[in-house]
């Protein structure tokens, strides 16, 4: 019994140690044969990043706008007690919140139908 543990231990000794294979090392990527890996892109500002976001689809910051002025404006209206401008600025904000939700979706359906470069 002891003759075969050994001889089991030997084998697997024998079939670990690979000739001209490197150690394992988990601080580096591993070597892929025939992959070379993209670099990495610049990290991108908050302000970049909107710029591009609103090029991408500008409706988007304008029926945010919308909504916050809406918003904005129906709320002051409210403390100065004109109630029928109020409410017409409330159903103004919710046409702008439907139009911003519009915007979002039917750009994320454009980006989905976009062909990859």
């Amino acid at each position: 019994m002891a003759v075969a543990t050994s001889a089991v231990r030997e084998e697997r000794t024998a079939g670990s140690a690979q000739p001209g294979a490197a150690a394992f090392d988990p601080h580096s990527p591993p070597a892929i044969e025939g992959f070379t890996p993209l670099s990495r892109a610049r990290e991108e500002s908050f302000q970049d990043k909107f710029i591009r976001k609103t090029r991408e689809n500008p409706f988007v910051p304008i029926g945010c706008l919308g909504t916050a002025g809406a918003l904005m404006y129906g709320l002051r209206a409210f403390k100065q007690g004109k109630t029928r401008q109020s409410q017409m600025l409330m159903r103004t904000r919710i046409f702008a919140q439907g139009f911003t939700v519009v915007a979002i979706i039917v750009g994320v359906a454009a980006a989905a139908l976009k062909p990859k470069q």
